[in-house]
């Protein structure tokens, strides 16, 4: 079931933002999102929370400028996901910036899970590191970081995760959400961590004389993939992960990209001028991170850290492929799910818990993404791994913490789980095959005991009605210059329509002519096929709609239903 609700707003909030020069729809939709002052939407570097106050972070930059002094050898070790290949690509090339000697190592999610492993540590020994740096994990990896010890290797913790119950004995840990650390964004991506570390770093060196006579690296020209890392990664983009993110988005508008988001965006058929969060997002990150769900992320990390371009483009269009054949994968195990769970009630059950031996680890995820946004509930979807064991992936609304439930589950059941970590929003974990059902009854419990039917009722928030002078190209391009995404939503709007007109194009595409107060409006529903009845109640965005060099005003209806007679 869905139903729709204003977003409340302050205000007193709206009426200062509009004494202060914010046209009144403006400052209504920022007041919704918890905008008091328009110091809040300053986008300059100038505005960046100061590094200086993330825990430890002068500590890591200390040791790392005695690492370059020396000239010691540091291996980075990432993750497999859009987040862990920017702040990899970031690491990479902001440390080679600064001087350090430098290479990385990414774990292959079939062979060796998760994190900063045992198993991967011995792997990166290989390599004959003094340091090993993460970025987007090992906060939860106190085995893994105990075996780097043996072997003597220090170990630099960079991340963002919740850590668990206790922290690895590493040489030094940055990350927003341990304890003790006063940053006041919590929502820092891997990748913004990593950024943070530089520009200590920088600081450090330049403290320590190295910029006496050359010119200081310019750190902002890793900022695209700092943008991009964020918004795949679908941390809550507060005031500080706006500026990330802004500032990214003109350096790729502006065609001072790095050659890989280049070559991404070309071969997805997109013009870096206009790219937006959605671009980043749903075009660029999913390419990305089809590397480490179908083969190995290494390849998306090249394709990160090249400067040859054609190189770029050639590692661009494999992931492309790549990306093809993961959706490919998808409808088939989306098709198997959504017949599976026709011989049950899903709306009888506060959770969905799937396996299918079929499934294909690397999609798991997003198959409970989709599933969960299908039927509004926390969704887990376990694949077999290659070691015989579950792995599984997860996916909350926002009334469920998921990490939370599982370490409920954990408490209650200590036997269930092998290991798990994650966030509010997404988990991951694994368990012996034998205990799927037993997790499956467990993971209900506790679902049903966190809760409410209320809670499962899906909800979507709109900005209200707009006014007639607010349909407006103008309204829709001030809209379009705003960062929007996790926890800064995109605004959408409701109203009652007449359809006028309706026809099918692309195969899947609704195209639309609205009538509401007089005025015709031109929109699309897209992938939907079905006809619309002569009056719908419609929530909607407003885009700009741009057409053979020519912009025009264009409605994206997101739900509708019938009109009330």
């Amino acid at each position: 079931m869905i139903k729709t609700s204003q977003r409340p707003y302050a205000a007193e909030s709206a009426r200062q933002l509009a004494e202060m020069g914010i046209e009144p729809l403006l400052a209504r939709i920022y007041a919704a999102r918890g905008i008091h002052s328009p110091a809040q939407l300053q986008s300059g570097l100038q505005h960046l929370l100061p590094f200086t106050q993330l825990k430890n972070v002068q500590q890591m930059a200390s040791i790392l400028a005695d690492a370059i002094a020396a000239q010691r050898k540091i291996l980075i070790v990432a993750d497999y996901d859009a987040d862990g290949a920017t702040a990899c690509a970031v690491g990479m090339r902001g440390l080679r910036m600064l001087g350090a000697k430098v290479d990385f190592i990414v774990p292959n999610r079939f062979e060796y899970g998760y994190g900063l492993t045992p198993e991967i540590v011995r792997l990166a020994a290989q390599h004959a590191p003094d340091i090993l740096i993460t970025v987007d994990n090992g906060i939860s990896s106190v085995e893994g970081v105990a075996e780097a010890n043996r072997l003597g290797m220090q170990v630099l913790i960079t991340d963002h995760h919740l850590p668990g119950d206790a922290l690895p004995d590493a040489l030094c840990i940055v990350n927003p959400n341990q304890p003790g650390c006063s940053f006041p964004s919590k929502n820092l991506a891997g990748v913004g961590v990593i950024f943070y570390v530089l520009l200590a770093l920088r600081a450090e060196l330049r403290a320590r004389g190295a910029y006496t006579d050359q010119a200081e690296p310019n750190l902002g020209n890793l900022l695209d993939l700092v943008a991009l890392g964020t918004v795949a990664d679908v941390v809550k983009l507060d005031d500080n992960n706006r500026i990330l993110v802004h500032q990214g988005l003109l350096r790729i508008r502006a065609a001072r990209t790095c050659c890989g988001i280049h070559a991404l965006l070309q071969v997805a058929g997109k013009h870096p001028a206009s790219v937006s969060t959605f671009e980043l997002g749903f075009i660029v990150g999913p390419r990305l991170n089809a590397a480490g769900r179908m083969e190995d992320m290494s390849l998306g990390i090249t394709c990160l850290i090249t400067d040859d371009a054609s190189e770029a483009a050639e590692i661009a269009a494999r992931l492309n492929t790549l990306n093809d054949a993961r959706k490919n994968i998808e409808t088939e195990m989306q098709q198997t799910a959504l017949a599976s769970l026709e011989h049950i009630t899903p709306a009888d059950a506060f959770s969905l818990t799937l396996f299918d031996e079929s499934w294909h680890q690397g999609v798991i995820g997003i198959l409970a993404s989709r599933l969960k946004d299908l039927y509004h509930r926390p969704v887990i979807v376990f694949a077999r791994s290659p070691d015989g064991e579950l792995k599984g992936s997860g996916r909350s609304i926002h009334a469920l913490h998921l990490r939370d439930a599982l370490d409920l589950v954990s408490k209650r059941h200590p036997h269930l789980l092998q290991k798990f970590g994650g966030h509010a929003m997404a988990a991951g974990l694994s368990l012996r095959e034998e205990h799927f059902d037993e997790f499956k009854a467990a993971f209900e419990a506790v679902t049903q005991s966190l809760l409410s039917p209320a809670d499962l009722t899906q909800i979507i928030e709109t900005d209200g009605q707009l006014a007639p002078p607010e349909f407006s190209l103008n309204t829709a391009r001030k809209l379009d210059q705003q960062v929007w995404g996790q926890g800064f939503p995109q605004p959408l709007f409701e109203g009652d329509f007449t359809v006028r007109s309706q026809r099918i194009i692309g195969e899947k595409h609704l195209k639309l002519q609205l009538a509401s107060s007089d005025a015709t409006y031109s929109a699309i529903c897209f992938f939907r096929a079905e006809p619309m009845p002569p009056s719908i109640q419609a929530v909607f965005n407003l885009a700009v709609n741009e057409y053979n060099g020519n912009a025009s005003l264009q409605l994206i209806v997101r739900h509708w239903q019938q009109a009330a007679l």
